[in-house]
């Protein structure tokens, strides 16, 4: 029988997916920061070594921080 795939969820932030994932793991156990991937160059809305993704677990669930921009805001 086949394991089903684990899921990982994927969140939107305006260019604090580092900073959001750092607090995560701290505040919850079994926690931490996996990964930061960074921009190699510049790029149109951004600039060499920019956080674009993180990846970090949190209670044991990974997840994923997206540095996507402000296109999405909360009414």
């Amino acid at each position: 029988m086949a394991t089903p795939a684990k899921n990982t969820v994927c969140l939107w932030y305006d260019g604090d997916a580092e900073e959001a994932a750092r607090f995560y793991a701290d505040v919850f156990p079994d926690s931490s920061v996996n990964a930061v991937h960074r921009s190699p160059g510049d790029f149109p809305s951004g600039k060499e070594g920019d956080v674009l993704t993180v990846e970090f677990t949190i209670m044991g669930i990974s997840c994923l921080g997206l540095n996507g921009g402000p296109a999405f805001t909360v009414r």
